[in-house]
């Protein structure tokens, strides 16, 4: 999952007009050239991890993820870590039958004086085909100030630099007052077995205060060089899918019965399409949408979100932001048909027609409720069964002062003043296992772009700006120091 998020996808941002800029293809601003710069031996040591890593199809079915593990531990062995620290663990999924996660811990120096802190991200892409793209999507290719490939972002451009930094920090001779432990898994783009399994079966290794998620936060700019803000991601939906189905006796299609499965199918996906949740606010979403409603201004979309902070039950209010194509999904739960299929022969009535409706839930609901509500929308006629995999509903983590205040100092060390604002994701990360058991997780990668003109994460010439990449070492940089010192 990735990532520049909708949050950030405002268009009119008068607000910020004298925060920094930065345009397509340009060195970065004045005001960032004075922040720190990454040492040239640095950027020589990322740009090889960040070329091995893209270069590496870690797609499901290639079986490259234990590779490109290895390859990871024996660059953390080379930067002093010990052996016994590292563990690279084969697992299977349900999408790969050979993946692997990389767990790997920096003990503090001393006694520890916090419960460790866990960086989490994963290894795995999503497929490319060569034919879509103008370039090789699995070669790095550096062109007009920016690396494209697949993974450029999602998210080898979060997991190389958090590697990095910390590699670059511990060669730095900095002792941290409590274990650092980072876990890098190989399916989260399929099932998420690996976060799963880490925060249960591994969590002897993986047990922290908190988890910093390195697929998750972020920046972005409009292509006129408006700063949009940095997200800092404390909560997301709950992914579950469900199976609608009718099923009939059927006959000869020259015998039309007056109830047939394909058009009672029909129906019930109109209702669906007609039918709208509850709108809700959580901690995170009503910090969001106070930024947001400051940004809009005096707009129609800003109004309706002053409207609804104001008065929560203002379910008017609520369906104009939703029904603006930057803020669907942000105020309630959203379920939508995404796969269909009936009948089995020309000549012959459907005896079954079914369709998959995929739910992306509020945090706190729980599916169970979510399929009352469907089987009422719908009628008694459709059956409405979840998949089995059920969805984990994950609680919102809490806005701990110390970690966005590390953050806020991390993006403001390159680009004083820009807003960071609470993001709910409306998709899923590997974060959600480990909310959903009880460890609060924080989006806070410092990975930035220009969005949404040029979001291209899973999609055609993935590309993140070069110095994006350096940026965003230091940014993790900053950011451990901060937590663990």
């Amino acid at each position: 999952m990735r990532r520049l998020a909708v949050l950030l996808a405002c268009i009119s941002c008068t607000a910020l007009a004298q925060a920094p800029t930065i345009a397509i293809n340009s060195p970065p601003p004045a005001t960032l050239a004075k922040a720190p710069k990454l040492p040239p031996v640095w950027e020589q040591k990322a740009r090889e991890i960040y070329k091995t890593a893209v270069e590496t199809p870690t797609v499901a079915g290639r079986h490259n993820v234990p590779k490109l593990a290895a390859y990871l531990a024996d660059q953390l062995k080379a930067a002093g870590w010990s052996a016994d620290d590292i563990h690279v663990l084969p697992y299977e999924s349900a999408n790969d039958k050979q993946t692997a996660a990389l767990i790997a811990r920096w003990p503090a120096a001393g006694t520890p004086k916090h419960k460790p802190m866990l960086i989490i991200a994963h290894m795995d892409v999503v497929e490319a085909l060569p034919s879509d793209w103008t370039t090789d999507p699995f070669t790095l290719v550096e062109k007009d100030g920016y690396f494209y490939g697949r993974g450029s972002g999602d998210d080898k451009g979060g997991l190389v630099p958090a590697m990095v930094a910390l590699m670059k920090l511990r060669q730095s001779g900095f002792k941290p007052d409590r274990d650092i432990v980072i876990q890098f898994t190989g399916d989260e783009e399929t099932q998420g077995r690996g976060a799963e399994l880490g925060a249960t079966d591994w969590r002897k290794w993986t047990e922290a205060e908190f988890v910093l998620n390195a697929d998750a936060g972020g920046g972005a700019f409009t292509r006129d060089g408006a700063p949009l803000g940095f997200g800092i991601q404390t909560s997301e939906k709950t992914f579950q899918s469900y199976y609608f189905r009718v099923h009939n006796p059927g006959g000869h299609s020259s015998r039309p019965r007056p109830d047939n499965a394909i058009y009672q199918l029909a129906d019930a996906l109109k209702k669906l399409e007609a039918h709208r949740f509850t709108p809700m606010l959580t901690e995170t979403t009503r910090a969001y949408f106070t930024a947001r409603a400051q940004q809009e201004g005096p707009t129609e979309l800003g109004n309706a979100m002053r409207a609804w902070l104001a008065n929560p039950n203002d379910g008017a209010a609520a369906d104009i932001i939703e029904a603006n194509p930057l803020e669907v999904g942000v105020t309630r739960t959203r379920c939508v048909a995404t796969m269909l299929k009936g009948g089995h022969a020309e000549n012959a009535l459907p005896q079954l027609a079914e369709a998959t409706v995929n739910c992306r839930i509020m945090p706190g609901v729980e599916p169970k409720a979510v399929e009352a509500e469907l089987k009422q929308a719908v009628g008694p006629n459709v059956e409405v069964t979840p998949y089995p995999d059920a969805g984990r509903p994950t609680p919102v983590s809490p806005l701990r002062p110390d970690i966005v205040k590390a953050y806020t100092d991390a993006v403001h060390a390159r680009f004083p003043g820009v807003p960071i604002i609470p993001q709910m994701s409306t998709g899923a990360t590997d974060g959600l296992e480990f909310r959903a058991r009880g460890m609060p997780v924080y989006g806070v990668d410092g990975q930035w772009g220009v969005s949404p003109d040029d979001e291209r994460a899973h999609g055609k010439d993935e590309r993140i700006p070069v110095q994006s990449l350096w940026d965003n070492i230091l940014h993790w940089e900053r950011m451990v120091k901060d937590l663990a010192s």
